[in-house]
């Protein structure tokens, strides 16, 4: 009887439940997957070292082109107003130095003055300096772009020398008639006469020494030493009548 009763009891089981029990588990049972991937974020995550950012080195500023001067022969031509036949100098011996100088714009510019080929050493030495000091000069060329006319020339400011013309108020030939002159920023620099005029208007707010203002050029400055080192005097010391602008080998 007890067996028959045993045998009836594990059958019921089996189909009463509609399922087979589970069957459980001895020892410590394995978290779930996920569980386990949420243990292995208990420690914090190291932040990632940022990658060093290369600097970009900021372009220098391009340097102004060195000091450059060109002594050449210049051609009949090049003078169609400046020279004539009966000038106190030939043509031939004239030369056309092309050479660098300092604006106004504070920019290098390349200029041409006609001088006489005995002072030509002494020229590009003195605007050697003159471009190293970054003196401005408000331009540089032949008399003749304005046709020989010095008036013209000098009322466009330009710095000249070569120009076959008497001296001013005088039949004489000009230290420019044998090329051994120069006039720089003639605005800025004006020629003065004994009573304080000149005649340029643009120029009359310079008139009196000494002055301030690019292109300027004082008694004792760096100007009048650079020339008075190669032995050239300056017409600003002259009595009575001063010609600032004027520069000239043998001081008149």
């Amino acid at each position: 009887m007890k067996r028959t009763a045993a045998a009836f009891v594990v059958f019921a089981s089996v189909s009463c439940g509609g399922q087979a029990p589970v069957a459980s588990q001895e020892g410590p049972q394995q978290p779930p997957a996920d569980a386990q991937a949420a243990g292995a974020q208990t420690q914090p995550p190291v932040p990632a070292t940022p990658t060093p950012t290369a600097k970009t080195a900021s372009p220098k500023p391009a340097e102004p082109p060195r000091f450059s001067a060109k002594v050449a022969k210049v051609s009949r031509a090049r003078l169609p107003y400046s020279w004539k036949p009966g000038c106190p100098v030939s043509y031939q011996d004239l030369r056309l130095i092309t050479m660098t100088y300092w604006g106004f714009d504070d920019k290098a510019h390349t200029g041409e003055l006609v001088v006489r080929k005995t002072v030509t050493g002494d020229v590009v030495k003195v605007f050697g300096k003159l471009y190293a000091m970054r003196f401005p000069i408000k331009q540089m060329r032949l008399v003749d772009v304005y046709k020989g006319d010095d008036y013209d020339s000098i009322d466009a400011d330009n710095t000249s020398a070569f120009n076959c013309r008497a001296a001013t108020g005088s039949s004489n030939w000009s230290n420019h008639a044998f090329g051994e002159a120069i006039d720089i920023n003639p605005r800025e620099n004006p020629y003065v006469t004994a009573s304080g005029s000149t005649a340029h208007p643009n120029a009359k707010k310079f008139a009196k020494r000494p002055a301030k203002g690019e292109g300027v050029i004082n008694s004792g400055d760096r100007v009048v030493k650079a020339f008075a080192s190669v032995g050239w005097g300056w017409g600003g010391e002259w009595s009575g009548t001063r010609d600032y602008q004027h520069f000239s080998r043998n001081g008149r």
